[in-house]
C-alpha cells in the first residue's frame, strides 16, 4: 500500500468558491442553470469514484467535489425573482441598452452573479453598471468613470 504524499494531499485539497455576500438572485433561467451545473458536477465527482488509486481518485475528484459543494449551497440560497412588471425603469431581469460618450451602444439583461456573463450579454446586477442603471428610465443620463451612458432602451 502506499503512502500518500504531502503534494498529493495538497492537490486534493481545494479552497471553497468564495460565496458572495450579495443576496442570491436569480432569474427563472438562471435557476435551472444552476441546477443543471449542479447534476453535471455530481456525475463527474461520480466518474471518479471508479478510479483505483485512491490518490488518482482524490485528485480526479477534488474539482467536483468542490463545484458540488458550492453549487448545493448557489441552489439553495437563490431567491428567483419575477420578471419585470414594467418596463418603466431598469429591474432585475431587465435588457437595458444604453449609448456611451464615444457612440457604441451597449444591450445588456441584469442577472444574478452565477448567470452573468457579459459576453453573452448578462451583467450581474451588484456590478457596478448595473447598480448605476437600476431604477432608471429610458431618456435618464448616469455618470459612469469619466463620461456618461444614456438610456436608450428598456426590454
Amino acid at each position: 500500500m502506499k503512502e500518500e504524499s504531502a503534494e498529493t494531499a495538497a492537490e486534493t485539497l481545494l479552497p471553497d468558491r468564495a460565496i458572495s455576500p450579495h443576496p442570491n438572485l436569480v432569474t427563472e433561467a438562471g435557476l435551472k442553470a444552476l441546477e443543471q451545473q449542479l447534476h453535471q458536477a455530481r456525475e463527474a465527482y461520480d466518474a471518479t469514484t471508479s478510479i483505483e488509486d485512491v490518490n488518482e481518485r482524490r485528485r480526479q475528484g477534488a474539482i467536483p467535489l468542490r463545484d458540488v459543494r458550492y453549487l448545493v449551497e448557489r441552489v439553495r440560497t437563490a431567491d428567483v425573482m419575477p420578471a419585470p412588471a414594467s418596463h418603466d425603469v431598469v429591474a432585475f431581469g431587465s435588457t437595458v441598452t444604453y449609448s456611451r460618450d464615444d457612440g457604441r451602444v451597449q444591450k445588456y439583461r441584469i442577472v444574478g452573479e452565477d448567470e452573468a456573463d457579459p459576453k453573452a450579454g448578462s451583467i450581474s446586477y451588484v456590478s457596478p453598471v448595473a447598480r448605476l442603471l437600476m431604477g432608471r428610465a429610458v431618456g435618464d443620463f448616469v455618470s459612469f468613470g469619466n463620461g456618461e451612458l444614456e438610456i436608450t432602451a428598456i426590454e
